[in-house]
């Protein structure tokens, strides 16, 4: 029987919302299904609940026991949610770049390789346009703004972006800080963190520890947290004030950065805009007194 107290999600971005929102709650059990249920929609759409419990290493009375959970009568009931996704967003995102994978005796040249990331990343990035929210976009370069210190932290394939932003950020004449933990100082550049500063975090699976403590020292001291991650079900996104999501191109365990570092020069150009304005309307008010 369905939960009683409870009301399903009749969308996929309600049901998508609430499972961020219950992870924490979970069994071990039901964070699996959850984790693979955000990570791949479609076959939760067009699968069978014994093919979908086989891929999602479960039981299929784990997914039952998951959909129950969200306030619906069993897994069909949950499927026909993520079937109204697939139907709504067909050629789908995941679908476009599953076309795009080739397997290792095809990807050999560099041409080939090349072919891959290049088709990848244009469909990355047309993601990242259509998914990413304006309001999102909008508090985060407000928090970029009013930070009196902008402390950057990123590592392995995401430190890029932390440096570029780092570089960004300097032009503009904003006192930012890379926490890059050169010399073994990673804990006494992230202690120098106050309430007024604001803590850019950027992490993607496996999800750097290092970065994530980070995020959670920032929140302990009061300090604003902007998130770039993979998922709602990253652990950046519960301490960040606002969480901007980037599903980048990947081949095998090799992730493109084309739509992140897009994603970041908006975030510097924005920030620039934004500082500019504010600089324009000061003198407005000054040669009004």
């Amino acid at each position: 029987m369905k939960e009683p107290d409870l009301a399903a999600p009749e969308t996929y971005e309600e049901l998508r919302a609430a499972i961020s929102a219950r992870h924490e709650s979970l069994s071990n059990r039901l964070r699996q299904v959850a984790h693979f249920a955000l990570g791949n929609p479609n076959d939760m759409a067009l699968e069978t609940v014994a093919t979908v419990a086989e891929r999602a290493g479960t039981q299929p009375s784990t997914l039952i026991r998951f959909a129950k959970s969200f306030g619906f009568s069993g897994f069909s009931d949950m499927q026909r949610v993520f079937q109204t996704r697939l139907i709504a967003e067909l050629p789908s995102y995941e679908q476009r770049i599953r076309a795009l994978e080739l397997d290792r005796g095809r990807i050999r040249s560099p041409a080939a390789i090349l072919d891959h990331f290049t088709e990848a990343g244009i469909h990355a990035l047309r993601h990242l346009r259509t998914e990413t929210s304006h309001d999102d976009l909008d508090q985060a370069v407000s928090l970029l703004a009013s930070g009196r210190v902008i402390h950057i932290m990123a590592q392995r394939r995401a430190f890029p972006v932390a440096a570029y932003m780092y570089y960004g950020f300097s032009l503009l004449g904003r006192h930012a800080q890379l926490i890059d933990g050169v010399g073994g100082m990673m804990h006494q550049q992230a202690g120098v963190m106050e309430a007024g500063d604001v803590a850019l975090v950027v992490s993607f699976k496996p999800y750097a520890p290092d970065t994530v403590d980070v995020a959670r020292q920032a929140v302990e001291r009061g300090v604003g947290v902007i998130a770039i991650t993979d998922e709602p079900l990253s652990p950046l996104v519960r301490y960040a004030d606002v969480a901007l999501e980037v599903q980048d191109a990947q081949l095998e365990s090799i992730r493109s950065l084309s739509a992140t570092m897009c994603l970041a020069i908006t975030l510097i150009v924005g920030l620039g805009g934004r500082l500019e304005q504010r600089k324009k309307t000061q003198e407005t008010i000054k040669a009004l007194d």
